[in-house]
Protein backbone atom coordinates (compact mmCIF):
# COMPACT_ATOMS: atom_id res chain seq x y z
CA UNK A 1 0.00 0.00 0.00
CA UNK A 2 1.47 2.90 -0.89
CA UNK A 3 0.89 6.20 1.11
CA UNK A 4 1.02 9.74 -0.32
CA UNK A 5 2.95 12.62 1.04
CA UNK A 6 -0.38 14.42 1.90
CA UNK A 7 -1.43 11.68 4.10
CA UNK A 8 1.57 10.37 5.64
CA UNK A 9 2.04 13.96 6.75
CA UNK A 10 -1.75 13.65 8.62
CA UNK A 11 -1.14 10.67 9.53
CA UNK A 12 2.27 11.92 11.51
CA UNK A 13 0.26 14.80 12.65
CA UNK A 14 -3.05 12.64 13.93
CA UNK A 15 0.02 11.06 15.87
CA UNK A 16 1.21 13.91 17.62
CA UNK A 17 -2.27 15.09 18.41
CA UNK A 18 -3.60 11.41 19.73
CA UNK A 19 -1.58 12.06 22.71
CA UNK A 20 -3.92 15.69 23.14
CA UNK A 21 -6.78 13.75 22.44
CA UNK A 22 -6.24 11.14 25.81
CA UNK A 23 -5.10 8.62 22.71
CA UNK A 24 -1.42 7.56 22.25
CA UNK A 25 0.25 8.18 19.02
CA UNK A 26 -0.08 4.73 17.04
CA UNK A 27 -3.93 4.98 17.84
CA UNK A 28 -3.63 8.45 16.49
CA UNK A 29 -1.65 7.13 13.58
CA UNK A 30 -3.51 4.57 12.77
CA UNK A 31 -7.31 6.04 12.66
CA UNK A 32 -5.64 8.82 10.31
CA UNK A 33 -4.75 6.19 8.15
CA UNK A 34 -8.18 4.30 8.23
CA UNK A 35 -10.14 7.42 8.05
CA UNK A 36 -7.89 8.59 5.12
CA UNK A 37 -7.98 5.62 2.78
CA UNK A 38 -10.58 4.89 0.92
CA UNK A 39 -10.85 1.36 1.11
CA UNK A 40 -11.31 -1.13 3.63
CA UNK A 41 -7.74 -1.81 5.48
CA UNK A 42 -6.67 -5.00 7.40
CA UNK A 43 -4.33 -5.61 10.02
CA UNK A 44 -1.84 -6.32 8.04
CA UNK A 45 -1.78 -3.63 5.73
CA UNK A 46 -1.94 -1.50 8.40
CA UNK A 47 1.21 -2.54 10.38
CA UNK A 48 2.81 -2.19 6.61
CA UNK A 49 1.84 1.40 6.32
CA UNK A 50 2.91 2.54 9.40
CA UNK A 51 5.42 0.07 9.90
CA UNK A 52 4.48 -0.39 13.56
CA UNK A 53 4.34 -4.18 15.04
CA UNK A 54 1.41 -6.70 13.97
CA UNK A 55 0.59 -6.71 17.80
CA UNK A 56 0.64 -3.14 18.34
CA UNK A 57 -2.08 -2.70 15.39
CA UNK A 58 -4.39 -5.74 17.30
CA UNK A 59 -3.93 -3.79 20.41
CA UNK A 60 -5.11 -0.34 18.43
CA UNK A 61 -8.02 -1.97 16.46
CA UNK A 62 -9.63 -3.05 19.90
CA UNK A 63 -8.62 0.35 21.31
CA UNK A 64 -10.37 1.83 18.43
CA UNK A 65 -13.27 -0.31 18.41
CA UNK A 66 -14.16 0.08 22.22
CA UNK A 67 -14.48 3.85 21.36
CA UNK A 68 -17.05 2.89 18.03
CA UNK A 69 -14.69 4.55 15.96
CA UNK A 70 -13.84 1.57 13.33
CA UNK A 71 -16.76 -0.33 11.50
CA UNK A 72 -15.58 -4.19 11.14
CA UNK A 73 -16.21 -5.29 7.41
CA UNK A 74 -15.48 -8.88 5.80
CA UNK A 75 -14.97 -8.92 2.36
CA UNK A 76 -16.48 -12.57 -0.02
CA UNK A 77 -13.40 -14.72 -0.52
CA UNK A 78 -10.82 -13.03 2.06
CA UNK A 79 -11.20 -14.70 5.45
CA UNK A 80 -9.35 -11.30 7.26
CA UNK A 81 -11.22 -8.84 8.92
CA UNK A 82 -11.09 -4.95 6.93
CA UNK A 83 -11.89 -1.97 9.21
CA UNK A 84 -12.99 1.30 7.67
CA UNK A 85 -14.01 4.27 9.48
CA UNK A 86 -17.87 6.29 9.21
CA UNK A 87 -18.22 8.15 5.56
CA UNK A 88 -19.89 10.66 7.38
CA UNK A 89 -17.22 12.88 9.90
CA UNK A 90 -20.29 14.35 11.93
CA UNK A 91 -20.87 10.52 12.73
CA UNK A 92 -17.19 10.47 14.10
CA UNK A 93 -17.55 13.42 15.46
CA UNK A 94 -20.66 12.56 17.60
CA UNK A 95 -19.39 9.16 18.07
CA UNK A 96 -16.59 10.87 19.78
CA UNK A 97 -18.83 12.87 21.65
CA UNK A 98 -20.34 10.08 23.42
CA UNK A 99 -17.29 8.26 24.10
CA UNK A 100 -15.57 10.62 25.73
CA UNK A 101 -18.61 11.90 27.70
CA UNK A 102 -19.06 8.38 29.35
CA UNK A 103 -15.37 8.35 30.05
CA UNK A 104 -14.55 11.86 31.45
CA UNK A 105 -18.25 13.54 32.22
CA UNK A 106 -20.32 10.59 33.51
CA UNK A 107 -18.03 9.46 36.12
CA UNK A 108 -17.48 13.27 37.32
CA UNK A 109 -20.98 13.68 37.45
CA UNK A 110 -21.50 10.41 39.12
CA UNK A 111 -18.68 11.62 41.77
CA UNK A 112 -20.43 15.48 42.13
CA UNK A 113 -24.05 13.46 42.82
CA UNK A 114 -22.32 11.71 45.72
CA UNK A 115 -21.37 14.98 47.28
CA UNK A 116 -23.97 16.92 46.52
CA UNK A 117 -26.03 13.75 48.45
CA UNK A 118 -23.71 14.10 51.39
CA UNK A 119 -24.41 16.07 54.84
CA UNK A 120 -22.32 18.72 55.01
CA UNK A 121 -20.22 18.88 58.53
CA UNK A 122 -19.10 22.33 57.99
CA UNK A 123 -19.13 25.88 56.62
CA UNK A 124 -16.29 24.23 54.09
CA UNK A 125 -18.28 21.60 53.47
CA UNK A 126 -21.32 23.68 52.48
CA UNK A 127 -19.08 25.89 50.52
CA UNK A 128 -17.64 22.90 48.45
CA UNK A 129 -20.99 21.70 47.94
CA UNK A 130 -22.28 25.17 46.24
CA UNK A 131 -19.69 25.23 44.15
CA UNK A 132 -19.72 21.23 43.55
CA UNK A 133 -23.53 22.17 42.64
CA UNK A 134 -22.76 25.06 40.09
CA UNK A 135 -20.03 22.76 38.37
CA UNK A 136 -22.97 19.58 38.71
CA UNK A 137 -25.56 21.77 37.15
CA UNK A 138 -23.24 23.17 34.46
CA UNK A 139 -21.71 19.52 33.68
CA UNK A 140 -25.60 18.57 33.32
CA UNK A 141 -26.45 21.16 30.72
CA UNK A 142 -23.63 20.29 28.64
CA UNK A 143 -24.77 16.37 28.68
CA UNK A 144 -28.42 17.47 27.60
CA UNK A 145 -27.03 19.25 25.21
CA UNK A 146 -24.63 17.15 23.57
CA UNK A 147 -27.58 14.34 23.73
CA UNK A 148 -30.17 16.68 21.34
CA UNK A 149 -26.94 16.91 18.78
CA UNK A 150 -26.74 13.13 19.54
CA UNK A 151 -29.85 12.80 17.57
CA UNK A 152 -29.83 15.51 15.07
CA UNK A 153 -28.85 14.58 11.10
CA UNK A 154 -25.60 15.66 9.77
CA UNK A 155 -27.33 18.26 8.08
CA UNK A 156 -28.91 19.95 11.07
CA UNK A 157 -25.62 19.71 13.02
CA UNK A 158 -23.55 21.65 10.29
CA UNK A 159 -26.70 24.42 9.78
CA UNK A 160 -26.90 24.61 13.22
CA UNK A 161 -22.95 25.69 13.77
CA UNK A 162 -23.71 27.74 10.84
CA UNK A 163 -26.31 29.79 12.93
CA UNK A 164 -24.42 29.95 16.09
CA UNK A 165 -21.49 31.50 14.05
CA UNK A 166 -23.56 34.16 12.66
CA UNK A 167 -25.54 34.75 16.07
CA UNK A 168 -21.83 35.36 17.05
CA UNK A 169 -21.39 37.79 14.73
CA UNK A 170 -24.49 39.51 15.69
CA UNK A 171 -23.85 39.85 19.02
CA UNK A 172 -20.16 41.59 18.08
CA UNK A 173 -21.99 44.21 15.70
CA UNK A 174 -24.69 44.39 19.26
CA UNK A 175 -22.04 45.20 21.23
CA UNK A 176 -20.16 47.68 18.94
CA UNK A 177 -23.26 49.40 18.68
CA UNK A 178 -23.92 49.54 22.54
CA UNK A 179 -20.42 50.57 23.43
CA UNK A 180 -20.62 53.19 20.74
CA UNK A 181 -23.59 55.04 22.60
Amino acid sequence: MKITEMTQSLILHFGEMGSKWGLNRTLGQMYALIVLTEEPLNADQISDALQISRSNVSMGLKELKSWNLIKLQHIQGDRKEYFTAPSDIWEIARTLVVERRKRELDPTLSMMRDVLLSEASNEADEYTQKRVKEMHDLMEMVTLWSNELQSMSSEKLSALLKLGEGISKILDVKDKLLSSK
